[in-house]
């Protein structure tokens, strides 16, 4: 267990626990305030992502970038994004089991340090590997579940979004609860 995200990071880069390792251009390790309250995790970088080395940079990423502004979120000041997987998977595709198995401590570390209180899985991969993994997004995202001190809320990607914009007031929805919750004096700290 790493004692800082430097330290994590460090670590990280060097990983070579599966084969997404010798495919990758970067390690896509996380990005934004290091204490936030609010984490969000989607399940792998994507092509841009991998180019850049940061998650959600894409037209994913300017649409979350948008959601996230609409209630006075944002990636540099106070929220913190990762991803399941830290390499990218060839072709955009869903990261194996083994993949996520093999990445997954990298994120708990990442938990650990930065001690969110609120976790939103973005998309069904995401949700299954950190909440349930029989969840149903289209039926339970938007609905808060609480894992020791931890609220984890599930919505919808946001590259599910732009295939299928009809599911966007429903994603609006679910980050206008975020904010609601948020902002209640319940949150526990």
């Amino acid at each position: 267990m790493c004692r800082s995200l430097e330290e994590l990071r460090g670590n990280c880069k060097n990983c070579a626990k599966c084969g997404l390792a010798k495919i990758r251009n970067n390690v896509v390790f996380g990005v934004g305030n290091e204490k936030a309250r609010v984490m969000l995790v989607g399940e792998g970088p994507g092509e841009n992502e991998d180019l850049l080395g940061e998650p959600f940079v894409g037209r994913a990423g300017k649409l979350l970038d948008k959601m996230l502004e609409s209630i006075d979120l944002n990636r540099d000041k106070n929220v913190y994004i990762a991803n399941i997987v830290k390499c990218r998977p060839p072709n955009n595709r869903d990261p194996s089991e083994a993949e996520q198995e093999a990445c997954i401590g990298w994120l708990r570390n990442q938990v650990f340090l930065i001690k969110p209180r609120i976790i939103v899985c973005l998309g069904r991969v995401a949700a299954k590997k950190i909440m349930k993994n029989d969840i149903k997004i289209t039926k339970e995202h938007g609905i808060f579940y609480k894992k020791g001190k931890i609220l984890f809320m599930a919505t919808f990607h946001p590259a599910a979004l732009l295939r299928n914009p009809q599911n966007k007031p429903c994603a609006f929805e679910d980050f206008l609860k975020l904010e609601r919750r948020i902002n209640t004096k319940t949150l526990e700290y």
